[in-house]
């Protein structure tokens, strides 16, 4: 189905797109960057040979890695109700 003066299919091939956009933005920021360091950042405990090959700018070791991947970040909600009371806040 065309709508307007787009041609078929380009309503999929937009959000095709955004999502392939979306995660590449997720793999670069996931991937860490530059030289690797010898001792962990956290808890100064020597990072393995093997880590730091596989995953080039290592900054933790996997213990600490693990632990910062596991914590539970709050974020802010959304004011779904839309009442005025809320709004205000």
């Amino acid at each position: 189905m065309a709508g307007g003066w787009t041609r078929d299919g380009a309503v999929n091939e937009q959000i095709e797109d955004s999502i392939k956009d979306e995660l590449a933005r997720m793999k670069a920021r996931r991937q860490p960057a530059g030289e690797s360091l010898t001792h962990c950042a956290d808890c100064e405990e020597p990072i393995p040979e093997a880590r730091r090959q596989a995953i080039p700018g290592v900054k933790l070791c996997i213990d600490c890695a693990s632990d910062r991947d596991g914590r539970f970040e709050s974020r802010p909600g959304i004011n779904r109700r839309g009442s005025k009371d809320s709004q205000l806040k």
